[in-house]
């Protein structure tokens, strides 16, 4: 079967590996389709430490199954999530599930772009193997990841009703924050990014208002107004831009907070005046990546057709051009959400 790989930083590769068999417990999943994250284009880059298997948003068919495995079937249409918590330590006992020392060591077998992917027993023990509805297209289930992120940044910050929130990076993942918390109740809602392209998608159904943030400005000017000269509940950093936290910072009410949600550039540093932190109480509360939970929970919002996502996937490539749709994914002017096909894809 092929195989796309982080052959070495800077280096992916399309190529043959043997086809996987489940062992018991274990799911195979034939691909139809992954989408390409910002991580993977870090992965690439050299700039993500966790781990370097690509491919984490997969969609697909159940091709076989291992001893023990119920509630699936061959056949079925489904999402793979990659990474699972214990749910037995100190971490997961407190709610931190992402951070729990386990998580990042479970992973899917070679990765989400290959044409057949097994779902390791322990995935599937924790359910991470989420059958998909009737009207859940592949498309939208590519997405079901990154939009677990935002609804697990969403839940670790709490969103009281009418809250203002100010997205700085408005790429695939900083628009499906916007539209869930739209969907979940917020007030006001702004967006910075220096794609015009990625601005206009982000004002559809999610953002109120949005800035290229160029002009910083223009961005204070933006928050300024919508907030009455308070500044907002809450700020995300959904970018890597390490210039984008103290821009966050300054845009938050007193006691408001700024959810570091993107992930930084390796080496990258924080430099603020401590005590103005201190003085004005403002929360700076990293999240990182999603749990099986909180993706049911966004595949029932996409099911009710409460938040919609399917116009965020722009292009589409088969496996084997899998270097072209990674080198498209990292111009934002010209693609939003790339994905990658294979052979269970259709429509």
């Amino acid at each position: 079967m092929k195989a796309g790989l982080l052959a070495d930083p800077g280096r992916l590769a399309v190529d043959e590996r043997p086809d996987p068999t489940p062992g018991p417990g274990d799911v195979i999943v034939s691909l139809a389709a992954c989408g390409i994250c910002g991580s993977d284009l870090e992965k690439v880059k050299g700039n993500y430490r966790a781990t370097q298997v690509i491919g984490h948003e997969p969609v697909g068919t159940v091709a076989a199954i291992g001893a023990g495995v119920t509630g699936l079937a061959v056949g079925t249409r489904v999402f793979a999530h990659h990474h699972v918590p214990c749910y037995a330590c100190p971490a997961c006992h407190s709610g931190a599930y992402t951070y729990c020392p386990s998580y990042t060591k479970t992973n899917l077998d070679p990765g989400g772009f290959s044409e057949r992917f097994r779902v390791p027993a322990v995935n599937v023990s924790r359910g991470a193997v989420l059958p998909l509805a009737p009207m859940v297209s592949w498309d939208e289930g590519v997405l079901l990841e990154p939009a677990g992120c935002a609804l697990t940044a969403l839940r670790t910050i709490g969103l009281p009703p009418a809250t203002s929130v100010m997205i700085l990076g408005l790429g695939p993942v900083g628009i499906l924050y916007a539209r869930l918390a739209r969907a979940l109740g917020a007030g006001w809602i702004g967006g910075a990014d220096p794609s015009a392209p990625r601005r206009t998608v982000a004002g559809r159904r999610g953002a109120d208002a949005t800035v290229d943030p160029h002009n910083v400005e223009k961005v204070r000017q933006l928050v300024q107004l919508a907030t009455g000269g308070r500044g907002v509940d809450l700020a995300v950093v959904a970018t890597s831009a390490g210039s984008a936290v103290p821009l966050a910072v300054s845009l938050v009410r007193r006691g408001g907070t700024v959810n570091l949600f993107g992930l930084p550039e390796a080496g990258s540093h924080l430099e603020e005046d401590l005590q103005q932190l201190y003085l004005r109480g403002v929360k700076i509360i990293p999240t990182y990546a999603t749990t099986e939970r909180d993706i049911s929970e966004v595949h029932a919002l996409l099911a009710a057709k409460r938040l919609e996502v399917h116009d965020l996937v722009t292009h589409r490539f088969p496996l084997e051009k899998l270097p072209e749709a990674f080198q498209l994914a990292a111009q934002p002017d010209k693609a939003l959400k790339v994905i990658v096909t294979g052979p269970a894809f259709s429509g």
